[in-house]
């Protein structure tokens, strides 16, 4: 149990911006860093449900509710998984011979096309949550998104890969084996069953949206540089996220 504790405040400690009292890091516990993912992701979906609704609530303009919004996440996960969004973004659209993306995705410099690849994230996602914000329908499902999308990335470091040069997706699979795996499909399980449970076929919908959207992303991305890493897993996170909420607002408003 102890080592389960020091796990998931591990977990936080990597994955969550808000200041944690104290740091504690145990080699032991690594391999657990992961499992714990989507269950940050639970709490990073309740505070963005419950930002959405105190907004709502308070008759702030739906303008700007939708830009924080569109925004919140990534504040709340210190930009993390953005920054790997816009590094593959970068290497993938260059087109350039592995070498070469290769130097790209460590470049620390943001290139021409991480910088369009960020604007259309925002304008789709502030375009989806002002849709959702507007219906005032399944706000909710925000907490189902965040948990579905960490499971698959969680899923896709323990059975994909890892590129040599990745020093993060190396280290957060060593150790593991088929009862983390397990535990994700537990998770993912609990995640569609509760997604069933608060808004019928559409959650499913939804929680699919962001499944397919991660797979395929990943998918693009693996293909070009024959293995996964940190950098391609916020990527495919954010894509996948991105396409939750986009099937969201479709949903939300028939």
């Amino acid at each position: 149990m102890k080592r389960l504790a020091k796990g998931f405040y591990m977990a936080l400690g990597m994955f969550w911006a808000v200041p944690l009292p104290v740091q504690i890091w145990d080699d032991k516990s690594m391999s657990l860093m992961m499992s714990f993912f989507p269950v940050v992701g639970g709490l990073i979906g309740a505070l963005w449900w419950g930002t959405a609704e105190l907004l709502a609530f308070g008759g702030v303009h739906i303008i700007l509710v939708a830009a924080v919004l569109a925004v919140f996440p990534f504040f709340l996960t210190g930009f993390l998984h953005l920054d790997g969004y816009m590094d593959t973004s970068d290497a993938v659209l260059s087109r350039r011979p592995l070498e070469d993306k290769l130097r790209i995705l460590k470049d620390p410099h943001a290139g021409a096309f991480a910088v369009i690849m960020a604007a259309v994230l925002f304008m789709m996602q502030f375009a989806a949550l002002y849709v959702i914000v507007e219906t005032g329908e399944y706000f909710v499902i925000l907490v189902i998104i965040t948990v579905v999308s960490r499971c698959a990335a969680a899923m896709s470091i323990y059975c994909l890969k890892p590129m040599e040069q990745s020093g993060y997706a190396t280290m957060f699979k060593q150790n593991t084996g088929v009862p983390h795996k397990i535990f994700i499909i537990i998770l993912t399980g609990i995640a569609l069953a509760l997604a069933f449970f608060l808004a019928g076929i559409y959650g499913i919908i939804v929680s699919a949206a962001v499944i397919a959207g991660y797979i395929g992303a990943m998918a693009y991305a693996y293909r070009d540089f024959k293995g996964t890493s940190g950098d391609l897993t916020g990527y495919s996170l954010v894509i996948g996220e991105l396409c939750g909420l986009v099937a969201l607002a479709v949903v939300g408003g028939i």
